[in-house]
C-alpha cells in the first residue's frame, strides 16, 4: 500500500467514527425518556358519555387506580383495563385509557372521569367520538 492510500484509509475511518459518535449522541439527546404517543387506529365511533366522580364507597376504580379529582380516564363496561383510546369532543382530542367499569346508566357508552371531563369541557351527557390507539 502506498502512503497516500494509508492516509486516506485513516481519514475515512476517523470520519466514520466521528459520524457514528455524533449520530449516537443525537439519538440519545432527542429521546425524551418517555414512550412515544401511540397512533390512532381505525375510524371514529360515535358514543354517548358523561362525567362521573368517585363513588362514596370506594376510593379506587375497578382497574385499581386511585380515584382522585385529577384522574383522567374513562369507564367502559367491556373494554379491558388499560386499553388506550382517543376521545374527540368539540375539537379536543386526547389520549386516555380505560380505568374503570361502567357506565351503569342506560343510554351511555362511556363514563368520563371528572379530571378528563374538565380537560375537554364535557358537561352533562354528550355525544363524543372515540377510536382505538395502537
Amino acid at each position: 500500500m502506498s502512503p497516500t492510500t494509508i492516509q486516506r484509509t485513516i481519514w475515512l475511518a476517523a470520519i466514520t467514527l466521528i459520524v457514528a459518535v455524533a449520530a449516537l449522541a443525537f439519538a440519545r439527546r432527542s429521546g425524551s425518556g418517555h414512550p412515544p404517543i401511540p397512533g390512532a387506529v381505525g375510524p371514529y365511533y360515535t358514543s354517548r358519555a358523561a362525567p362521573y366522580g368517585p363513588p362514596s364507597a370506594s376510593r379506587r376504580t375497578a382497574c385499581g387506580e386511585a380515584f382522585t379529582s385529577r384522574l383522567q380516564g374513562i369507564a367502559h363496561p367491556t373494554l379491558p383495563c388499560g386499553v388506550k383510546v382517543y376521545i374527540l369532543f368539540r375539537g379536543h382530542e386526547v389520549l386516555t385509557e380505560v380505568v374503570d367499569r361502567g357506565p351503569t346508566v342506560p343510554g351511555r357508552d362511556f363514563d368520563v372521569t371528572k379530571g378528563l371531563a374538565d380537560r375537554i369541557g364535557l358537561h352533562g351527557t354528550q355525544t363524543i367520538k372515540w377510536r382505538y390507539a395502537r
